[in-house]
């Protein structure tokens, strides 16, 4: 396997241990560029996912813990879409994409990789890419720093 240098990832291992619970209610209740939150509603929020299919792939989260899609209430669900149509219309400024994925991982088995915590992806695409499925040699490469990607998409964002 090749290996590709992602300085940001051995920071989130090491200190993997030394954090304890949810990821998003930390990110909530953190400070927004340490945990890569690029926007922040009344019920949800947007946060860059630190292992991205692509550029620029958001989640939108509501702040309440221990839902997931099923679970959430009128005013969350409509929140987290407006959030999402909002995360692509600053993906389609800052990057230009040629489409996108929606959607919810419900469970290990279908992907989902935090449980207790329910989010949507929106993750960009471009004809040809391959980082979405990764075919040559297990070897993602993601060209932006995300720090730079959060400050851009938060930049870009429409009122």
């Amino acid at each position: 396997m090749q290996r590709l240098w992602a300085p940001w990832r051995l920071e989130y291992v090491q200190g993997a241990d030394e954090q304890e619970g949810c990821v998003f209610c930390r990110a909530a209740a953190g400070d927004d560029e340490e945990h890569l939150v690029v926007r922040r509603g009344e019920l949800a929020f947007v946060v860059l996912n630190k292992y991205p299919y692509t550029s620029g792939h958001l989640l939108v989260a509501p702040y309440r813990h221990g839902v997931n899609f099923p679970e959430l209430d009128d005013a969350e669900a409509l929140e987290i879409h407006r959030l999402g149509a909002q995360g692509l219309a600053a993906l389609g400024a800052v990057y230009g994409p040629e489409g996108f994925n929606l959607g919810w991982n419900i469970g290990r088995v279908a992907g989902a990789g935090i449980v207790d915590h329910g989010h949507l992806h929106v993750v960009p695409r471009w004809a040809g890419d391959t980082n979405f499925m990764p075919v040559l040699g297990d070897v993602k490469v993601i060209p932006e720093h995300l720090a730079a990607t959060r400050r851009r998409l938060a930049d870009a964002w429409p009122a």
